[in-house]
């Protein structure tokens, strides 16, 4: 189909597509428009990765806009979020007005309600539900990317109940539901009442395969020698393969590249990444020009200004050769500098864990799933991954208009493996996704949250929106989802977040507040109690501890050898914990240190500690401080109003205990550091020079803040005018030399907060 057959879109759509270099819709592209998905009519497509549901999505959406509606897209993860808004971006210069919004779980975001495409987390979203945001009833358009992670236990409920409401609310909504292959799309499509797009079509040849000896099988009966070199590993031989040019490629294949194509590793753990990316930075640095040295240096010197961990230093190390590593350990600002270097051609391999997979866009000429067993808790050991997330990271190889090809493969080590692999993954379709809603932990937050929201103010109300959920469509368990209801309803009861009269159920003061800010009704009633049993002004320590008990913060392990650590640290603070420690022998008792390693990291950033040595002391990356800390800043925020809300007289406790960790300073530092653009090294600096809060910083001599700031002009100029200087011009200004800091070899002007981090 041609671009310009395509009905119900914008005018200026076509000639864009063209600018892009579309003539012609992909089979599964053209497939949709003539479902309807241009006219409104909601849709479920299930095609591989790289084959247009992007641009299937991007037609509903314009042609909502196009009909005076207003368009929301759904992705599970904050850095999709980023990605999608920089891809819809191009549309406002023809005046459609974007938006996106990932954070701050207490508002309902007014100003989205003026921008014509929203995009969204899941999790957002359903906050918005919760806060009654009224621009949500006005939606026409909903776009539910990566729809099949409604299998997924931690976010899937979330996803799930998100699209029953918003449907509810709207009833002739139009849902687009993407999703890699799985097994049962059709499922998904009845739930949602919606036509359903079901291809394998990809635009360019996917060969799927195991590489076993010297050989790669593949899965049509073909084999190629594949010769190792010395003592190289599988990975590091088919690496170096994949970076010589084919012979009847020669120097420029038939995609525009030089014939070299890009790998992506996939293991099972950060470890495991950090070391492949060691190993096979000596296997690209032998492929690199001379002009990809030089620009991946100073990609290396970004990441070294980004913090000063040893995360960092191993990832530049890396980069500085044309490998890297990318986990869940590290930055944003890391994360994002190494997909773009390898979007770019400059990093030539990848060692990743799992969470590459999840659709953002990396994708390679070839793919090694290296690892197919990972730990699990649950199951105490080792355990196979699932065929959707192996047929997942495999579609990550062929890069469309790049690659004339894309391979992956698996990893075997006997003729048995061989043959367990391609009957396990090769040949294998992917499993049908299934609810887990009726998990207690997803089934008491959504059971709070509907009541709250007034989308059910009865048990039978409730058990009327239940049905709406893809889990009562996929069950014939009524009794089973009744029992989970009453039971939840009667831990919500008891914990006062409902009132129940009868049939009649309704959110309690406190139940409304829980909702709204987001939280876990088992956290909240943690922190209320913790709250409650707090004898005096709680400290830091003891907040930290608090919020790293409950269900919302994932806690740290305890590494072999730390439980006499933490055990004996336990009885040293003992009275600073808000709530009474339990025995030894109690099953709490290790949860309750892990909580505590937890809160000592966080007591260690309030009180200035280094991140390399925090990083080091608790065998984190950079991005898990962040994730701590964010997660503790919000937590602590509920508790704030949650103590306000019990008037204990404790909410400026508190308040500080957050705002330290937020900025990452010691009690002194409070004040100034919430000033834009101070942060927890700066303040420090501007404290030291006699400047100690922000009453002190708007009145300052200028030559000492430019002396505090390491005679950084735009720096000081930023900083005065936040703080409200009547004059933070900084022309013909000199710094004053007794208010500049004294440094050691490792301090880094960047790192002025977490955030830059």
């Amino acid at each position: 189909m041609n671009v310009s057959e395509v009905d119900g879109v914008p005018e200026w759509l076509p000639e864009h597509l063209r600018a892009d270099g579309i003539e012609e819709l992909y089979p599964p592209q053209a497939e949709a428009v003539e479902a309807g998905v241009t006219q409104g009519d909601s849709l479920v497509a299930s095609v591989p990765t790289a084959s247009g549901k992007t641009l299937v999505a991007e037609l509903a959406m314009l042609s909502a806009v196009q009909r005076g509606g207003k368009a929301l897209y759904i992705v599970p993860l904050r850095a999709l979020a980023s990605e999608k808004r920089d891809e819809f971006e191009e549309f406002s210069r023809y005046g459609v007005e974007i938006g996106v919004s990932t954070g701050n779980y207490e508002s309902e975001e007014r100003w989205l309600g003026e921008k014509d495409i929203i995009v969204a987390t899941s999790e957002k979203v359903d906050s918005l539900v919760r806060n009654d945001a009224s621009w949500l009833s006005r939606l026409d358009c909903v776009v539910a990317d990566e729809v099949h992670l409604v299998d997924d236990s931690q976010r899937g409920p979330t996803l799930e109940v998100t699209l029953a409401k918003l449907r509810r609310i709207n009833p002739g909504l139009q849902v687009v539901a993407l999703s890699a292959t799985i097994g049962n799309a059709d499922a998904l499509a009845d739930w949602l009442d919606a036509a359903l797009v079901d291809s394998d079509w990809r635009p360019i040849e996917l060969r799927k395969g195991v590489h076993f000896g010297e050989a790669l099988h593949f899965d049509d009966g073909s084999q190629e020698h594949l010769p190792s070199q010395g003592s190289e590993k599988a990975t590091e031989a088919i690496v170096r393969d994949t970076l010589t040019p084919d012979e009847d490629e020669g120097e420029s294949d038939a995609g525009g590249g030089d014939g070299r194509g890009s790998s992506l590793v996939f293991v099972n753990s950060r470890r495991n990444a950090e070391g492949a990316a060691k190993r096979l930075a000596n296997v690209t640095n032998d492929h690199l020009d001379g002009d990809e040295f030089s620009r991946l240096r100073e990609i290396a010197a970004e990441i070294r200004d980004d913090n000063d961990t040893e995360t960092s230093e191993d990832l530049a190390d890396a980069v500085e050769k044309g490998a890297a590593f990318h986990h869940a350990g590290l930055s944003s600002n890391m994360r994002s500098l190494v997909e773009d270097a390898f979007r770019d051609r400059l990093v030539k391999c990848i060692a990743a864990t799992p969470t590459l997979a999840a659709g953002v866009n990396t994708p390679s000429r070839r793919v090694v799933v290296r690892d197919w067993r990972r730990y699990s808790g649950e199951a105490g050991g080792m355990q196979p991954l699932s065929v959707l997330e192996v047929h997942q990271m495999m579609g990550r190889a062929g890069r469309p208009g790049m690659d004339p090809y894309g391979e992956a493969l698996l990893l075997a080590k006997s003729h048995d493996e061989l043959d367990e692999l391609f009957e396990r993954y090769v040949w294998a379709d992917p499993e049908p996704v299934q609810s887990k809603l009726a998990a207690e932990p997803a089934m008491r937050t959504h059971l709070l949250a509907t009541i709250a929201s007034g989308f059910a103010d009865s048990r039978e109300g409730l058990l009327e929106f239940l049905q709406e959920t893809l889990y009562a469509s996929q069950t014939d368990e009524d009794a089973f989802l009744e029992q989970v209801m009453d039971d939840m309803l009667a831990y919500l009861e008891r914990n006062g977040f409902i009132d129940a009269d009868g049939d009649d159920l309704s959110a309690t003061g406190m139940g409304h507040t829980v909702s709204r800010l987001y939280l876990d009704p088992m956290s909240a009633a943690e922190i209320i109690d913790g709250l409650r049993a707090t004898e005096g002004r709680p400290t830091a320590l003891g907040l930290y501890h608090l919020v790293s008990r409950t269900p919302d913060m994932y806690q740290l392990y305890l590494r072999s050898g730390e439980q006499e650590e933490f055990t004996e640290l336990a009885y040293e603070r003992e009275s600073e914990f808000c709530g009474r420690l339990p025995s030894e022998f109690d099953d709490a008792f290790d949860d309750w240190l892990s909580a505590l390693k937890t809160a000592k990291l966080l007591e260690d950033w309030a009180d200035e500690v280094e991140e390399d040595r925090i990083t080091e002391r608790y065998g984190v990356g950079p991005g898990d401080i962040r994730g701590k800390v964010d997660t503790a800043e919000w937590l602590l925020g509920a508790a704030e109003q949650l103590a306000a809300e019990l008037d204990l007289g404790i909410a400026p406790a508190v308040r500080e205990a957050r705002i330290r960790v937020q900025h990452g300073v010691r009690e002194e530092l409070v004040d100034l550091a919430g000033v834009r653009g101070v942060g927890r090294k700066r303040a420090r600096r501007l404290f030291e020079a006699g400047i100690e809060d922000r009453e002190a910083l708007r009145n300052a001599n200028k030559a000492v803040v430019l002396g505090a700031l390491r005679g950084r002009e735009r720096t000081a100029e930023s900083v005065l005018e936040a703080a409200g200087h009547t004059d933070p011009d900084m022309d013909g200004v000199e710094p004053d030399p007794d208010a500049a800091p004294v440094l050691d070899e490792t301090d880094d002007e960047d790192q002025t907060s977490l955030g830059e981090f």
